[in-house]
């Protein structure tokens, strides 16, 4: 894999936010996946040398665009948002929609409408690498709150999600793993106790639990084993 991704953990204690400083290491471009607070990144591109280029939002929400204009000004770089949601993100330079594709370095993004969470929000698929950025639509073991969109909405993101390949990493938007671990032992399969001890070995030694592959995911996530729409909405 070409892509570097290191997560950074924001607003620590609070909303448990990550953000992703992400390199394409062929063309040594950066960029920051949703840039919750400045410092934190500004100190680990400070330790490793890294000038980002870009910042891609996946929604508007304060928590992921908070060090935004203190980063952009201290770096030049240039903040992507989705088109719908430009007017809400202060000093959007690129505005990209469902379907487009964005050349970062020598990696390309397929930009994906995934609503519910919010009426713009946005995935960041890296078909090649074999990465997808869910933002705030989809966490370890548990999904975003419907904010703006409907639960019909959200089913649909979700079943979009659970048609990439088995094998793609995800990278949620917020560390909330450890909520859903004990329905796992309550439910002690193969897949669940595999991810339960992957889980806990990465919270022990200060880690992200991300990522994991979609693959264990949709066998462990109880919304992702949802194939009903009426059943789906009757969590609402």
């Amino acid at each position: 894999m070409t892509l570097k991704i290191e997560p950074i953990l924001c607003r620590q204690g609070t909303m448990n936010n990550y953000a992703y400083v992400i390199i394409d290491e062929n063309s040594g471009v950066s960029a920051i996946v949703d840039a919750s607070e400045a410092d934190p990144i500004v100190q680990y591109c400070e330790q490793c040398s890294v000038i980002p280029k870009y910042i891609f939002t996946t929604h508007h929400h304060f928590d992921h665009i908070g060090g935004n204009m203190e980063l952009k000004e201290k770096y030049g770089l240039k903040i992507v948002a989705s088109d719908i949601e430009k007017h809400l993100i202060e000093g959007v330079d690129i505005a990209l929609k469902s379907g487009d594709e964005f050349a970062f370095g020598e990696s390309k993004i397929q930009i994906i409408s995934a609503l519910g969470h919010t009426k713009g929000h946005i995935l960041y698929y890296f078909a090649d690498e074999k990465v997808l950025f869910t933002g705030d639509v989809l966490f370890n073991l548990a999904i975003g709150g419907l904010f703006e969109g409907t639960p019909e909405e959200m089913f649909a993101s979700l079943e979009k999600i659970k048609q990439f390949p088995d094998d793609v990493n995800f990278y949620p938007g917020h560390e909330y793993t450890e909520y859903g671990l004990q329905r796992l032992l309550h439910n002690p399969t193969d897949e669940n106790m595999k991810y339960l001890q992957v889980a806990v070995r990465r919270l022990q030694q200060g880690k992200s639990v991300a990522p994991i592959t979609l693959g264990l995911e949709k066998k462990c996530n109880p919304y992702l084993k949802i194939d009903s729409l009426k059943d789906f909405v009757r969590l609402f």
